[in-house]
């Protein structure tokens, strides 16, 4: 089924490890949240890869080098190397050096994952708009990032020069809640400016590109939190998506995502790489998944039944996104999602 077409959540009878050859795995909010693995992230990953799968890390936090991303891996328990790992920063370096001569000076907002992604295309970081730079780069810097680093930005671009962002996430998860990302710092210098940057981050064709030449992915499956990134990059790209709820995207959001939105699987935590799925299946007027039956009566989503939650939440999926077609449904999921405890 393609993902245009998508009425609900696929099924699988095969393993998802087995029926993919590579698994393209976000991180903030998937494996770790707040510098911590994610519970069920470490034993999930390590069963995946010891059956045969090619797991990569695919972030659009652009602060950290692959190889430092690679470490922390390694501290918690998931074993990578820095070639195991794609930033939003390599993306956008790219897209940067298709555009400008080598050796070309790039002012950098940003950290520094930033930087190392620049010099690896043969582009010279600086850090101020008097160093006659011919290109602007913004990346998330940090929580300690200081407002003049914005304001450089917002000088340089004045002169004229193309802005270029790794990626425009408004928030990032973190152990103490959702903290600001590097949209909201984009939006920042695009209100001072009134220019618009080219992004290269998910869900935009930049990064599944840089993905793709990276990993030589053949089957590739997609894994995220975020609808709007890693399920709409894999929209983008024509490629299966398996969302899981560890991150920023509750149930009701799932059920009432419009058809970029919607995954191919869903499962409650990186344990959904290790087993197939449910099928989904026509019921009456609804749509069943296990022990529950959803379906919409006079305008409202009706959930019944009993049975394993995740089941339910599939149903629901179904009968919602059948319901909206290619739109939005406009359903209030919230008192069905309320009888799973989701």
């Amino acid at each position: 089924m393609s993902q245009a077409s998508r009425t609900r959540p696929s099924g699988s009878s095969t393993a998802l490890n087995e029926a993919y050859d590579t698994a393209l795995l976000d991180l903030d909010g998937v494996v770790y949240a707040g510098g911590h693995a994610i519970v069920h992230a470490v034993e999930s990953l390590g069963a995946a890869r010891d059956g045969g799968m090619h797991l990569a890390y695919v972030t659009n936090n652009a602060l950290r080098p692959p190889a430092a991303v690679a470490e922390h891996l390694t501290e918690i328990g998931v074993p990578a190397e820095p070639a195991d790992v794609i930033t939003s920063a390599q993306a956008v370096a790219r897209l940067m050096a298709d555009q400008l001569p080598p050796g070309a000076r790039v002012l950098v907002v940003g950290g520094e994952g930033l930087r190392v992604a620049l010099r690896e295309r043969g582009l010279v970081p600086v850090e101020s708009a008097d160093d006659e730079p011919v290109a602007v780069a913004q990346g998330y810097g940090g929580p300690d990032m200081t407002w003049g680093r914005f304001a450089e930005a917002a000088y340089a671009i004045a002169r004229g020069v193309p802005w270029f962002a790794s990626n425009t996430d408004l928030t990032i998860p973190s152990a103490r809640g959702i903290a600001p990302g590097n949209g909201a710092a984009v939006e920042v210098v695009r209100i001072a400016t009134g220019a618009e940057p080219q992004v290269a981050g998910k869900p935009l064709p930049p990064m599944h590109r840089e993905t793709v030449l990276r990993t030589g992915a053949e089957r590739p499956l997609v894994v995220g939190d975020r609808l709007d990134t890693d399920i709409e990059g894999a929209f983008n790209g024509g490629v299966d998506s398996l969302l899981v709820l560890t991150g920023v995207t509750d149930a009701a959001q799932l059920v009432a995502a419009e058809p970029k939105h919607r995954p191919t699987y869903v499962d409650a935590d990186l344990r959904g790489l290790l087993t197939g799925q449910p099928e989904v299946v026509r019921a009456g007027d609804g749509f069943g998944c296990g022990g529950w039956t959803a379906s919409v009566r006079g305008g409202d989503l009706v959930l019944e039944g009993d049975g394993d939650v995740l089941d339910g939440l599939r149903a629901l999926c179904g009968a919602a996104w059948s319901y909206a077609g290619d739109g939005s449904c406009g359903l209030d999921a919230g008192k069905a999602v309320a009888r799973l405890g989701l």
